[in-house]
């Protein structure tokens, strides 16, 4: 009797540990799950969708290829119009009665103080420019990781844009059509956001600097993950790929990366200050694999510690060589 009772005990508490066992892996499971959602309702590759197949417009400017100027200094406003100035001045880029749209990064819920999003300061500065330079409109965007509402809100984007006079545009399902991106292998029937490019003549985009889990930095190039709709967490698998493909498909008319703080460990959500590095530094061009080159520095490592910078310039995008740009260099 002794016997069948220990033999009932360890069968129970082999029992519970089992369970407790498959409970934690479940949790575990949860935490690393990648909750990025989908906003459209396409989640395949091969998505059928009856909306036409369509093409981003090339917003770049021919004459003014291969520019890029660093600003160190601590004040964003400052360093962002030293910039512009030093690459030619506004004029180069914003005409009279243009419509611009700022691609900022606004993935995640945060204060702006963790530098996971782009900054609130540079994002007033940027839509300030573009008015005194002529634009009649300037729309700001992006389809976050979180929700959008709370993520434009807590971030400071929302009360930027409208404090300045532009419009926010939250991704809805009506604003992604499928688009088909010539000679790619991931970008194809693939849901992207349309409706904000509606009449639209300059495109600037505008990122922090951070590091990333998957991608080894989350920049200018990687930005362009925001403009994607559908179950894109699939694309992760071949991060470099779909980055590389991104960077074939926005053609900016300029591009700012921001290095004022930079979020060395941790990305790229961060969550505290010791993620944070100051680096006083922006930088400003028209090719972003140069721009973006250069931001790698900033978290000590080079093009060639990112694949996706190497992929990006063998398609023809930019050169990770900014050294040949000749980069404007100034300090505040």
């Amino acid at each position: 009797m002794d016997k069948d009772r220990f033999s009932r005990r360890q069968f129970i508490s082999r029992s519970i540990k089992t369970g407790m066992g498959v409970a934690v892996a479940g949790a575990v499971g949860y935490l690393f799950h990648d909750t990025e959602g989908p906003v459209s309702d396409s989640n395949t590759l091969d998505s059928t969708a009856d909306e036409s197949i369509w093409t981003l417009p090339d917003f770049s400017i021919p004459e003014m290829a291969g520019k890029i100027a660093v600003v160190r200094g601590e004040d964003r406003s400052n360093t962002l119009e030293m910039a512009i100035k030093a690459l030619g001045g506004i004029d180069k880029f914003i005409k009279q009665g243009d419509t611009v749209l700022i691609k900022v990064n606004a993935a995640f819920a945060v204060s702006p103080i963790l530098c996971a999003t782009t900054h609130p300061d540079l994002l007033s500065a940027m839509i300030r420019i573009c008015y005194k330079a002529g634009a009649a409109k300037v729309r700001v965007t992006d389809n976050p990781i979180n929700d959008p509402a709370s993520c434009f809100m807590l971030t400071g984007i929302e009360a930027a844009t409208k404090q300045n006079g532009a419009d926010l545009i939250l991704p809805r399902d009506e604003n992604f059509a499928n688009l088909t991106l010539k000679n790619a292998r991931l970008i194809k029937k693939w849901p992207v956001l349309k409706t904000p490019f509606d009449g639209v003549t300059r495109l600037i985009n505008m990122a922090p600097v951070k590091d990333h889990h998957r991608s080894g930095a989350s920049m200018i190039l990687k930005n362009g993950y925001g403009l994607l709709g559908g179950r894109r967490n699939i694309f992760h698998q071949d991060i470099h790929t779909i980055i590389t493909e991104l960077a074939m498909m926005v053609k900016s008319t300029l591009v700012i990366l921001d290095g004022t703080s930079t979020m060395i460990s941790n990305g790229p959500t961060g969550g505290s200050l010791s993620d944070l590095k100051p680096t006083h530094t922006l930088i400003a061009g028209t090719d972003p694999v140069a721009v973006d080159s250069f931001g790698a520095t900033l978290l000590g490592k080079t093009a060639q510690d990112l694949p996706h910078l190497v992929q990006a310039a063998a398609a023809g995008v930019g050169t990770v060589d900014y050294l040949s740009l000749k980069p404007a260099m100034l300090t505040i």
